[in-house]
């Protein structure tokens, strides 16, 4: 408070103190900090993915949290919108305050410049010329012009001041590369989702969950035309045509209709000899609603078709409904009996097995599989910590890996079609399955690869089938079933021990021949597991109640007496259907090795059946991405801006030269005094200065 009694207010406005913190470096700074985590959450996290696969990877507490945070669309995100809106204000308060500023000082020649502060310059120089004040005033604002300068004579009190300078532009740099942040930040926006989520909130627009025809989902799931972008895709089966295009939301799709038909007329692929796509293209006729005109046109990887504003990218491709015929076998109970069936890619089909209904959905067909089939590790290997099935999945992964993964090329091989399912049982739970077609050959032997999961987020566990000399699985399905009857197994226990102990007449080896049986029956029942789980794991959990310290012993003695129980089940069955027993050389022995292992696995597998492709006709289908980005003109816009400002502040150097030129004394030559200046001191302008020091003398 002064003396006079008047409160002085020392307080800026409160406006005055917002626009100078939102215009402040230190909270632009602080919102590109946000908006380069926000980035890399949206590059680590997959975006727009369905909401029960982030329930599968993180959990419900987690996936709400997540949910409520918005991280599964980051970039439609209310909180990340409202991030580059504050930048957007923040870059234009920053062009606002200080673009005039700099527009001025370029127009401005600093003339207000006396001799004594030039004095004050670390560059300057000093001379004299037989010329008078005017003319060399003249002559010295003529050379610097030829030197690239602009030049401006100001006559002043006690002297005359000739003004220069060069590179001023420098100025429209900084301008220029924050306009482009402005710029490219619209663009961004205009690019975005907003008109989506605007029709969502204000025209209610939701999204479709659910299957069924495109014909007949609700109006209410149907964008605008008219509207400004989008970005979807259209999948389309070869002969067939599409005119909307899907947008996938995180609570189900929205439908976006096109201003114009895609009929899809053929699909193109070509292979690397890795059985690697190396090109594919679409063969479309389209056809504008409006006009009714017809085009053909080829849409390849690299080279969209850009029609009506709307560019249609080749994006993959799929399955378009391939037909399918399989061969089916139990895979449970004594029944052995083959059947066929039909399927469809994106269909389904009903399965009955006895008073059991299940639904088969057919989800995908590949007729190319390039695998890696070389492998020198163990498939048997135990691994502490891991079931047998996790250990079994876990090796076949490191050796029949995909070709995209395997960068040794030369032990890849295509091992033919395959089929992908879900088999679905009446309460809606479902399991999913992918089998190949042919046997494929790893460590030497061909074995059939049935592979099953729990959810689409595991890896496929495979089982693998041992081939027979005929290249089918029959003779491993027929020792299947009769691991599964308890008759064949008692006879098979009856001839393993006839076999072992032939001369058994005497009580003591009639005894220990029955004893032999026995424990030959049990073997087989424990592996069978009658209704449990069984194979090795079963055999595991019996060698649990023995000693630790008898544990190893008593397992050999299993595992021989469960070998050979085996063969004679094995040469049972051959026998029940009125086949010749198998030679029993070391072809047959590993036969049965590979049999045992797979029947141990098997229970893993949780199917009835085992479906076998048998025949096909592939049916392609053509995955585009339709978008309509008006804000891609504009970020280009940006983009040239951003190189000029970056260009300008780095390649343009402001100099500022000054001559103040004043008469002799008592009529003697005229003295110049020149003073230079400039923002960055580098090298050239060192070289520059010196020479001009250098010539400006010499004008007289």
């Amino acid at each position: 408070m002064s003396t006079t009694g008047i409160v002085v207010n020392t307080r800026r406005p409160f406006l005055d103190e917002a626009v100078e913190l939102v215009s402040s470096m230190r909270f632009a700074i602080s919102l590109l900090t946000i908006i380069s985590i926000a980035a890399m959450i949206g590059t680590v996290l997959t975006q727009n993915q369905p909401m029960p696969n982030y329930v599968n990877q993180f959990g419900p507490f987690w996936f709400d949290v997540f949910d409520k945070l918005g991280l599964y669309a980051v970039y439609s995100a209310w909180w990340f919108l409202l991030i580059l809106v504050f930048l957007i204000l923040s870059t234009a308060l920053c062009i606002v305050r200080n673009a005039p500023k700099m527009i001025k000082d370029m127009r401005s020649w600093r003339e207000n410049v006396r001799e004594t502060s030039l004095r004050n310059f670390h560059h300057k120089a000093e001379w004299t010329a037989q010329l008078s004040r005017a003319e060399l005033a003249a002559q010295s604002a003529a050379r610097l012009v030829d030197a690239g300068y602009s030049a401006k004579i100001v006559e002043k009190e006690n002297g005359t001041l000739v003004a220069a300078k060069k590179g001023a532009a420098n100025k429209f740099g900084y301008i220029f590369a924050h306009s482009s942040i402005i710029i490219i930040l619209v663009g961004g926006m205009l690019d975005s989702d907003i008109p989506i989520q605007f029709q969502e909130w204000f025209l209610g627009k939701t999204p479709f969950v659910g299957g069924g025809l495109i014909s007949e989902i609700p109006e209410k799931h149907r964008l605008s035309l008219a509207n400004p972008t989008y970005r979807g895709n259209t999948l389309i089966p070869e002969g067939q045509s599409s005119d909307i295009a899907v947008i996938p939301r995180s609570e189900g799709s929205l439908l976006q209709p096109l201003p114009f038909t895609i009929q899809l007329k053929r699909f193109n692929i070509d292979f690397y000899s890795t059985g690697m796509p190396k090109l594919f293209a679409s063969e479309v006729v389209i056809r504008d609603h409006e006009t009714g005109k017809t085009f053909p046109a080829t849409i390849k990887v690299n080279e969209p078709l850009i029609y009506k504003g709307v560019a249609v990218y080749q994006s993959s491709f799929e399955d378009g409904g391939s037909k399918l015929k399989l061969v089916g076998y139990p895979m449970s109970g004594t029944d052995q009996a083959s059947f066929t069936m039909d399927g469809e890619v994106n269909a389904s089909t009903p399965l009955q097995r006895g008073a059991d209904e299940y639904t088969v959905e057919w989800s995908a067909f590949r007729a190319i599989n390039v695998e890696n089939t070389v492998g020198n590790q163990d498939l048997r290997a135990v691994t502490k910590g891991q079931s047998l099935n996790e250990q079994f999945a876990a090796k076949l992964d490191k050796n029949s890996g995909s070709a995209g993964k395997n960068a040794d090329n030369k032990n890849l091989k295509n091992v033919g079609p395959s089929v992908q399912y879900k088999l679905r049982d009446k309460t809606g739970q479902a399991r999913e399955y992918q089998n190949y077609m042919q046997p494929v050959t790893i460590d030497g032997v061909q074995v059939f690869l049935a592979g099953v999961r729990a959810s689409p987020n595991d890896p496929f566990s495979y089982l693998r089938i041992p081939s027979d000399e005929a290249h089918t699985v029959k003779e491993w399905m027929r020792l299947r079933a009769a691991l599964a009857d308890p008759a064949l197994r008692e006879l098979a226990a009856v001839r393993y021990a006839r076999r072992a102990m032939p001369a058994a007449s005497n009580t003591p080896a009639a005894t220990l021949a029955r004893q032999l049986q026995e424990s030959s029956s049990k073997s087989l029942d424990i592996f069978a597991g009658d209704g449990k789980q069984g194979g090795y794991a079963a055999v595991s959990r019996f060698l649990e109640k023995i000693p630790a310290a008898e544990q190893e012993k008593a397992a050999n003695i299993f595992m021989k007496i469960l070998n050979g129980t085996l063969w004679e089940l094995w040469q049972a069955a051959r026998e029940k259907e009125g086949l010749a027993p198998v030679a029993g050389d070391e072809k047959q022995a590993r036969f049965l090795q590979l049999a045992t292992n797979a029947l141990s696995d098997s229970f893993f597998y949780g199917a009835p059946v085992y479906l076998q492709p048998d025949e096909f006709v592939e049916v392609k289908a053509s995955v585009l991405q339709v978008t309509r980005s008006p804000g891609k003109a504009v970020v280009y816009l940006g983009c040239v801006f951003l190189v000029l400002g970056v260009f300008a502040m780095f390649y343009i150097r402001e100099r500022r030269l000054w001559i103040w030129v004043r008469d002799g004394e008592a009529g003697g030559p005229a003295h110049a005094l020149m003073a230079m200046s400039t923002q960055r001191k580098t090298l050239d302008f060192e070289h520059e200065f010196n020479d001009l020091k250098a010539k400006l003398p010499q004008l007289a």
